[in-house]
């Protein structure tokens, strides 16, 4: 994550067109998830999870031969249909197999298990481009993806017939279409989403303003880049357990909502810094804020999805929060490059402040505990 903003750089890009490069993958993204929720009903959402795998691992080998930056965009979109694939039968997975009474802490440790990764690959990352140019971190990507291919092969339990949902009342009828599902469910899609597109917003903005601040504005090396990425997602893996504890005690909103408060005044903060450890410290507070939210946005998708076409509701749900990923990082090069760096974190904030306050004041809670028994006279 940390590498490629600086790879973009290396072929003279404005920040723009840095932006484009990382907001490549969010726009695969987009086009491929709602075709995606069709491809899991049709093929099996194993299937699908390999394929999706497959196409990261490729696409992540080509990104480290790119000669130009239309490739490298092109190589990055393919990446995202790739991860439109693979995030989409994950989440569908997920859904079916675990109840609603333990989906916070079950999404928190997936959300979690991409957390230690994040600690560690920005290191790995850093150190491998510091000695041996930006290219060689892709090429481990790919062998980290294809690991992946063999994983999910051997360990993912393929697809059996009954597809409703475990412990809980399945809706009857024939699954329901694209459009069916978009008039029925068009407000809850429209409220929830809206919160969840500013909240991804903020946080693929995080992976993109981190890098580029530290090495434009403050003058850091990739090296340094790399260790402020990892120990932000560090502090950010630290909290996945009580993330999922919140959520499954008290309620989704209470994991969500002070995740992006605190995300969108740690971010307000970036143009305040002008060395490492100033900078460190904001993203480590920025880490916190995201580990507290780690499976949010997974969990209210699961809670929400109707039982008789879910995967069709989750590549919508997934449509609207990769808009916020690909918007992050065109928002980013944007308003870098008419305002300044500096200004790109504050508008950052801002969006990310109005999604805490749809998500708090629009959102139902989607998390339904059981009713106290009523004493007896």
């Amino acid at each position: 994550m940390p590498i490629l903003p600086l790879f973009a750089l290396s072929f003279d890009a404005s920040y723009s067109m840095v932006g484009i490069v990382i907001g490549a993958q969010g726009i695969g993204n987009l086009v491929a998830d709602v075709p995606a929720g069709v491809l899991i009903r049709r093929l099996g959402r194993k299937r699908v999870m390999l394929c999706g795998v497959t196409v990261i691992a490729l696409s992540a080998a080509a990104v480290a031969w790119a000669d130009s930056l239309p490739e490298l965009v092109s190589y990055r979109f393919i990446s995202g249909v790739g991860m439109a694939l693979w995030n989409i039968a994950r989440h569908s997975y997920l859904t079916e197999h675990i109840h609603r009474a333990r989906r916070g802490r079950i999404s928190a440790t997936m959300g979690g298990m991409g957390r230690i990764s994040g600690f560690i690959g920005p290191v790995l990352g850093g150190l491998l481009a510091t000695a041996f140019g930006y290219r060689v971190p892709f090429v481990v990507c790919a062998v980290f993806g294809c690991l992946g291919v063999v994983a999910t092969a051997r360990l993912v339990a393929a697809d059996d017939a009954d597809s409703r949902e475990r412990g809980e009342n399945a809706e009857t009828g024939p699954p329901a279409g694209l459009a069916e599902v978009l008039k029925t469910h068009y407000r809850i899609l429209l409220s929830a989403g809206s919160g969840m597109l500013c909240a991804q917003l903020i946080r693929a903005s995080r992976n993109v303003i981190i890098p580029l601040y530290a090495a434009d504005a403050v003058g850091l090396d990739a090296t340094a880049v790399g260790l402020i990425t990892s120990v932000s997602y560090g502090v950010d893996m630290l909290l996945f357990v009580p993330a999922g504890m919140i959520m499954d005690r008290f309620g989704r909103k209470f994991a969500s909502v002070p995740s992006f408060v605190i995300q969108s005044v740690a971010m307000a903060c970036i143009p305040l810094t002008s060395s490492f450890g100033e900078l460190m410290v904001v993203a480590s507070v920025i880490g916190l804020g995201n580990g507290i939210g780690a499976g949010t946005m997974l969990t209210l998708g699961s809670d929400l999805a109707p039982s008789r076409s879910r995967a069709e509701f989750l590549g919508m749900w997934r449509l609207i929060g990769d808009s916020g990923h690909a918007g992050g990082a065109l928002v980013v090069g944007r308003v870098a490059d008419l305002a300044g760096l500096g200004m790109a974190p504050l508008v950052v904030a801002a969006i990310g402040l109005a999604g805490a306050s749809i998500l708090g004041l629009l959102v139902p809670e989607t998390l339904h505990k059981p009713a106290p028994p009523s004493s007896s006279a």
